[in-house]
């Protein structure tokens, strides 16, 4: 996929696609600073900026993939990794794995976590301006606390996902979005509510 790089904002938002299948071509650690750097760009609460990043490339990539393959395989129910999607995931360029910190209060959570996947947002648009394709991954994995051992997250610490990075090989078409007009509700005065109870 070729991507213009003047496309408009509400261009890259309406083509962005979520990715599955990407082309080996490798993603750079500069270029990965270079979208992060924009993505951080993201409103957050008193400017907390509540986000972390913990980038697997090389032989890095190979460690994260072995600690999920461990982690599908443990536990009361555990599901072997089949051996092509163990090869599917090593073919995947690179990972970044967004982190936040988890505040027990909830207010300071949700504010947090609204502004880190704000973040991650971001992080996939100005991918998709440059032609970088991403699936933003929530495995239950991201939950476990030896998987957060085992790739450097740290005691109070939230996984809000793990982002698969790459050039597109296949770009899936779009899905239909449900009118705005079936979502929308417009008050123009109080009386409405009442109507509404």
């Amino acid at each position: 996929m070729n991507m213009e790089s003047n496309l408009t904002v509400e261009e890259v938002i309406r083509s962005r696609r979520t990715i599955k299948k990407f082309k080996k071509d490798p993603i750079s650690l500069d270029t990965l600073k270079e979208l992060l750097d924009i993505a951080i760009w993201a409103p957050n609460h008193k400017m907390r900026e509540p986000w972390r990043f913990i980038a697997f490339l090389d032989e890095g990539k190979q460690h994260l993939v072995e600690v999920l393959k461990n982690e599908k395989e443990k536990g009361k129910f555990p599901r072997p990794m089949k051996p092509e999607k163990l090869e599917q995931l090593l073919s995947i360029p690179a990972f970044v794995v967004v982190v936040m910190q988890a505040d027990p209060r909830p207010m300071i959570f949700e504010e947090d976590f609204a502004a880190v996947s704000a973040c991650i947002q971001n992080f996939q648009l100005a991918a998709w301006e440059r032609g970088i394709g991403m699936l933003w991954n929530t495995d239950p994995t991201i939950y476990s606390p030896t998987f957060h051992a085992q790739i450097g997250v740290k005691p109070g610490e939230k996984v809000v996902g793990i982002m698969q990075i790459g050039y597109p090989d296949m770009t899936p078409k779009a899905q239909q979005r449900t009118s705005v007009e079936e979502k929308l509700t417009v008050i123009t005065s109080a009386s409405q509510l009442e109507e509404n109870k």
